[in-house]
């Protein structure tokens, strides 16, 4: 089945393609730090998959479903290549938006195994569940790119990080 083209941004869709192929990531980036909560707009989703070949396959299939160039043998951990393009971000235009996959995101020790630990599974409706990087590693993620126009994002990412902690401390019934 053949993602339908649109005019806009629907990240639902795209995420719904992932699923159904059964790939494994971990929505990172402002999508990300939109669904736990902080003030700000997006056009894309960005993604850290797992890295194992028959995981790349299926993101790859994803991918031409949406009418987008592979990825994989950019980012498989086994390529020949001395310059890692691990850490790169590959962006794919897709029938549904703009899709940025990173291996191995800044802030991380090794990229999708570390934070699938504390990655949360949010609804975004009608059953669709994804993966979403948790607070604290999207704070890791932020502070490691250290960039100048992310410093208010930092700030809400820290705030909500102190409203969840805050949140659990007396819930002892």
């Amino acid at each position: 089945m053949a993602a339908e083209s649109g005019d806009g941004f629907d990240p639902r869709g795209l995420l719904q393609v992932l699923e159904r192929h059964r790939v494994a990531y971990v929505v990172i980036g402002a999508l990300a730090r939109v669904l736990q909560g902080t003030d700000e707009v997006t056009s894309g989703v960005d993604i850290c998959p797992q890295r194992r070949a028959e995981n790349l396959e299926r993101l790859d299939a994803a991918l031409a479903e949406l009418g987008a160039p592979p990825v994989a043998a950019l980012i498989a951990p086994e390529r020949a290549d001395p310059q890692p393009a691990a850490e790169a971000v590959l962006r794919r235009e897709t029938a549904v938006g703009v899709l940025q996959v990173v291996a191995v995101p800044e802030g991380t020790r090794g990229g999708w195994n570390d934070l699938r630990l504390h990655a949360n599974r949010e609804s975004l409706g009608d059953g669709l569940r994804v993966p979403v990087a948790s607070l604290d590693d999207l704070v890791r993620m932020s502070a490691a790119l250290d960039r100048e126009q992310d410093a208010a994002v930092r700030s809400q990412l820290r705030r909500l990080v102190e409203l969840e902690r805050g949140r659990d401390v007396g819930l002892d019934l």
